[in-house]
């Protein structure tokens, strides 16, 4: 079985199990964030019905009845009463709407009860500044308070829909149920006293005392409907009481256009009026145990997150043993995989390069050779050939000793290898004699490459292993054939490059020559004119 099939398998082996055990984790852990999110929302759920419930029943009722006082009795005290209940019911209402969520999270009819609740908002701020300037006209601001406090109450309805716990479901039904119960007491109290008090000839205002009737039933069967909660039971007993029995036997007579006696007056009134205190002491309460439900909330959510985490860095844990095993058997492979590898690699390069400089040797260029002349007859123009040799290159050997000469012979492989271009394929083709192959390259061209050769040879300084520093030279022929030539054996290239080499030597060495060989004084004089260096171009 080949390494690669091995290789597989046994990755196989370790990460399919893995895989499927991710999967089934990252199952787990998604619906763990999804419960977790679903209790941070019904926190901040409970957190704005406790905020919202208190403001329905204590601040905005607080504020009434301060600025009711300081209408009838215009005094510093009732002043700074009035503006100590403003502060209070300002503080709240700020605190609402910071605990609201994000309008991303609220659905349409939440957002327009909330839109309806602050233009309520801005009738009571209206109202105070009239009653601050002493401008207020209307004969009672409680309806204005009323109307506030009535959409504080739909927008706490509107929240239910919303809450997934349900705990917390059962509570806020239980407050809204309260709230309802005591509005609608409180509408049908205010009514029935005014008309009392007014005499005979008062108007009892029919539309205003059955609305406040069905407010009330409709906080009853809420409450009924939704919950069976002691503080529902506590609620429907207390209702259910001799005195309050009467009190609602006189209210229906009331409705119905009888007026009591003053002394039948007194006992509804008494009634009503500890009906009124107990439904906002069960208000208090009501909106008190909601807050207690949200801290509830956030405990069980901290909770549930740290179990998150830990499920999170459980598995992250072994996902890491699982990749560190996996890696180690897959190193091992590629290790004997990249040993058999090198090692072949290493018998072939030895067969196709030169030990000594790196370079290709022949048998190693004329496999690499094969496809750039055959890209020559199919597309490219031109093809050309450099072939350089070391000047005196016998002296260094017989002076310095053969290892001068091999690491001379290195440096310029190395040296031509950065100053031909990337594509150029570059051989020792035997001795100090070198050979490039330039496609897509006029004779011209190759001539350009090979002066930079020449120039970067000529400038190198070479260490010798004795600590001499060596320099040294190189003569250059080129010659090209384009793809049109009838003649197109490649042996005859490099001989046509071997006699421009020959005639580089023949003008003094260090130079390039292209084409074929000029008589001899135009050699000369192109080689004095490039003062010993350049190259001539003969076409």
């Amino acid at each position: 079985m080949k390494f690669e099939t091995i290789k597989r398998v046994i990755l196989a082996a370790i990460m399919l199990p893995f895989v499927f055990m991710l999967i089934e984790g990252v199952v787990v852990i998604r619906s763990s964030v999804n419960q977790y999110w679903n209790l941070e929302k019904d926190r901040q759920f409970a957190d704005v019905l406790a905020r919202g419930g208190s403001i329905a029943a204590t601040e905005i009722l607080t504020e009434i009845g301060a600025t009711r006082r300081y209408l009838a009795h215009p005094s510093s005290r009732t002043a700074i009463d009035m503006q100590q209940s403003r502060v209070t019911l300002d503080r709240e209402r700020r605190a609402f709407y910071a605990s609201l969520p994000s309008r991303d999270a609220l659905d349409e009819g939440l957002v327009g009860e909330l839109s309806i609740l602050s233009l309520a908002y801005s009738r009571i701020v209206a109202a105070r500044s009239a009653v601050d300037q002493g401008r207020y006209t209307g004969s009672d601001p409680g309806s204005i308070y009323w109307y506030a406090a009535l959409k504080q109450l739909a927008v706490v309805d509107a929240l239910s829909p919303l809450i997934s716990d349900p705990v917390l479901l059962e509570k806020s039904n239980q407050l809204m149920g309260i709230l309802l119960t005591y509005y609608g007491e409180r509408l049908i109290t205010g009514i029935g006293t005014r008309y009392l008090d007014q005499g005979a000839s008062a108007r009892l205002p029919v539309e205003l005392f059955v609305q406040g009737k069905v407010m009330l039933g409709e906080g009853m069967d809420h409450m009924v409907f939704h919950s069976s909660a002691p503080v529902v039971r506590h609620i429907v007993a207390y209702l259910g009481r001799s005195s309050q029995v009467k009190a609602d036997a006189i209210t229906d007579a009331i409705l119905a256009g009888s007026r009591p006696t003053r002394a039948v007056h007194d006992v509804w009134a008494a009634a009503q009026s500890e009906r009124m205190s107990f439904l906002q002491q069960k208000m208090i309460e009501a909106a008190k145990d909601i807050h207690e439900t949200g801290e509830n909330l956030s405990t069980r959510s901290h909770i549930h997150l740290t179990r998150i985490l830990a499920l999170c860095a459980g598995l992250l844990i072994l996902a890491t043993l699982v990749l560190l095993l996996a890696a180690k058997g897959l190193r091992l492979i590629d290790r004997l995989t990249q040993d058999r590898e090198t090692l072949v690699g290493e018998l072939r390069s030895a067969a196709q390069t030169d030990l000594l400089t790196g370079l290709y040797n022949r048998r190693g260029f004329e496999v690499a050779a094969s496809a750039l002349l055959t890209q020559a007859e199919h597309g490219s123009r031109w093809i050309s050939v450099v072939l350089f040799d070391l000047d005196h290159f016998k002296k260094i050997n017989d002076v310095h000793g053969h290892d001068a000469g091999d690491a001379v012979l290195r440096h310029v492989a190395g040296v031509a290898r950065e100053n031909f271009r990337s594509f150029d394929l570059l051989v020792r083709h035997g001795g100090e004699e070198f050979l490039a192959l330039l496609p897509d390259s006029t004779p011209d061209d190759a001539a350009i490459v090979a002066e930079r050769v020449r120039l970067a040879i000529e400038a190198a300084e070479i260490p010798l292993p004795s600590g001499d520093v060596l320099k040294m030279t190189a003569s250059f022929g080129c010659a090209g054939r384009a793809n049109e030539a009838t003649n197109r054996n490649f042996e005859d290239l490099v001989k046509r490059a071997d006699l421009a080499l020959y005639a580089a030597k023949a003008s003094g060495r260090n130079c390039v020559v292209s084409g074929p060989i000029l008589p001899a004084p135009v050699q000369e004089k192109r080689r004095k004119a490039a003062s010993g260096g350049g190259f001539d171009s003969r076409i």
